[in-house]
């Protein structure tokens, strides 16, 4: 059981010198920066460091899958930041939650194991197609359904079925199914168009982050050194090569010199770090008063992410996670039902039945994703609703607005500024308008009947495509896919950041592996990406 495993990670920072030695420094112990650790220090002549801000993944609610409720937005496992004011979205500011522990987002994410679409990687540029990067998924994975074309069952990483359903969503994929959607057992084969149930990266049950597959095994080997609550603040430079960091640990300060640094703090923190290293654009560093080592205009530029408009609907004669959640025996009887064989409501993802589709016939593949939830509440982590309720949540898979992530200080417990810019652009006014319109329509089913739903919010007082995309504005958030703040292009991109084997442009011995080289976003969830990437640069490095 979860709550009695130990692990050993061999270093107190306490008992240090205030310098330390190593091949390789990882910052970021998130998807990306575990999956590296492991690989490298597979190699016993590799002296692999590990570094990561947060602390150790013991909190049970980490875990048990639907502790995301309490660990977003804690500062014990989330750097708990903002967005600023959304003109998009009528002025709202967003929580945006990034991953502060052992295994980053991969221990407070919605454990979906979502590839994308084929055609998602052709603008990823040479080496980067659908074929090259398919062997990677496959490297890392060990699928429920065993081995073939598309999956492997060798990998670390769990993917798995879901340990319950309700009714309430079989029928609404009965719906999608008599409206044209594909049945599809298997989101994750280049084709993601049509209805079924997400697998998830679980085992049993239990929340199998990239720390609980890549880490935990491998921290006896004697070449790997793990150093939790170390905040990095800087790089360090010996001319044109990045020669380690400069941060604290504990609170103390400390050295880590290397022979190659790879980030891995994420599309927030990657970004983050090179501007106060003195890399990045001089609009951002000069009012700092940042010395500029490397002018690099793409970083903390070319944000995307995917913005879900949450349709909530009240029902009538259906159970719900509502009415479970909102007794004391119902919690007990969910409580005792997880410790028996962790299964039960506890072991849900936040969303349990998706379907991907197209908003036009206009369009030539799916570009909108639905997350279907036995839940209602105001906004995930807040109590849920006192009636029976459903969200229909529905996203934009490839949004045209680009937003930032820029730094506001020069400090690493200085919050960024993050704009996102949702909505700015047209197009995705016109998609969320569009994406709306199909969700009612599919609610309005006759199949769905006997629950009696009724839209709690928005509601239904909209009459133009302008009230729509007020009524979005209003409802919608982030599903916290933040991609592309230090692009991957060729050196004739002046925004592009790193080169197509991740290495930092104009910077010898520095290399990005996680969201923030991804140019354009895939169609779907994005652990499972960040995951390939960092296969393909420990492949790479080795």
């Amino acid at each position: 059981m979860i709550l009695r495993e130990t692990y050993r990670y061999g270093f107190d920072c306490r008992k240090m010198t205030d310098r330390l030695y190593t091949d390789t420094l990882i910052i970021g112990a998130g998807s990306a920066g575990c999956v590296i650790a492991n690989r490298l220090s597979a190699n016993s002549h590799h002296q692999v460091t590990l570094v990561e801000a947060g602390g150790k993944d013991s909190w049970h609610w980490i875990h048990i899958p639907v502790g995301y409720l309490y660990t977003m937005g804690n500062p014990k496992t989330d750097w708990c930041y903002s967005t600023t004011p959304q003109q998009g979205l009528n002025g709202r500011s967003l929580a945006y939650p990034r991953g502060r522990v052992l295994g980053g987002c991969s221990s407070i994410n919605g454990m979906i194991y979502m590839r994308g679409q084929k055609d998602d990687y052709e603008s990823w540029g040479e080496g980067w197609s659908w074929e090259d990067v398919l062997t990677y998924y496959k490297k890392s994975e060990n699928y429920h359904r065993g081995a073939d074309d598309y999956h492997s069952d060798q990998g670390e990483m769990l993917v798995q079925e879901q340990r319950l359903k309700w009714e309430v969503l079989e029928t609404f994929k009965k719906v999608c199914e008599e409206s044209g959607f594909n049945d599809k057992p298997d989101f994750n084969r280049g084709d993601n168009s049509g209805v079924g149930y997400f697998e998830v990266t679980q085992k049993k049950g239990v929340r199998w982050s990239s720390a609980r597959a890549f880490l935990h095994p491998v921290t006896h080997r004697p070449n790997l050194r793990v150093m939790t609550k170390t905040l990095t603040e800087r790089l360090i430079f010996e001319g044109n090569r990045c020669i380690g960091m400069e941060g604290t640990c504990r609170g103390n300060p400390v050295s880590i010199q290397a022979k190659r640094v790879v980030l891995a703090a994420g599309a927030v923190g990657s970004p983050s770090l090179l501007e106060r290293s003195g890399i990045g654009s001089e609009s951002v560093l000069k009012p700092l008063s940042i010395p500029i080592r490397n002018r690099l205009e793409g970083v903390g530029k070319n944000l995307q992410d995917h913005l879900q408009v949450r349709l909530q609907y009240r029902l009538e004669a259906s159970e719900t996670l509502n009415q479970q959640a909102s007794s004391w025996l119902g919690r007990m009887k969910m409580g005792l039902q997880y410790a028996y064989n962790q299964s039960g409501p506890l072991s849900m993802a936040p969303s349990q039945l998706g379907a991907f589709f197209k908003s036009g016939d206009d369009v030539d593949r799916a570009d909108l994703e639905f997350h279907i939830q036995p839940m209602s509440a105001d906004k995930l982590g807040t109590d849920l609703h006192p009636f029976p309720g459903m969200t229909a949540s529905v996203c934009h898979l490839r949004p045209e607005s680009r937003g930032t992530t820029h730094i506001s200080g020069t400090k690493a417990s200085d919050a960024p500024i993050i704009n996102p810019n949702y909505l700015s652009e047209t197009y995705d006014r016109e998609v969320v308008c569009r994406a709306i319109k199909k969700t009612r329509d599919l609610m309005d089913h006759p199949l769905l009947a006997k629950f009696s739903p009724s839209e709690h919010k928005p509601g239904r007082t909209q009459k133009t495509d302008h009230d729509l995309v007020t009524a979005a504005g209003d409802v919608a958030t982030t599903i916290f896919h933040p991609v592309g703040t230090a692009k991957m292009g060729p050196d004739t991109d002046d925004y592009a950041v790193v080169s197509r084997k991740l290495g930092v442009y104009g910077i010898r011995d520095l290399y990005i592996a996680d969201a923030s080289i991804i140019p354009r976003i895939t169609s779907g969830n994005t652990h499972a990406p960040v995951v390939m990437i960092a296969e393909r640069l420990s492949e790479w490095l080795d």
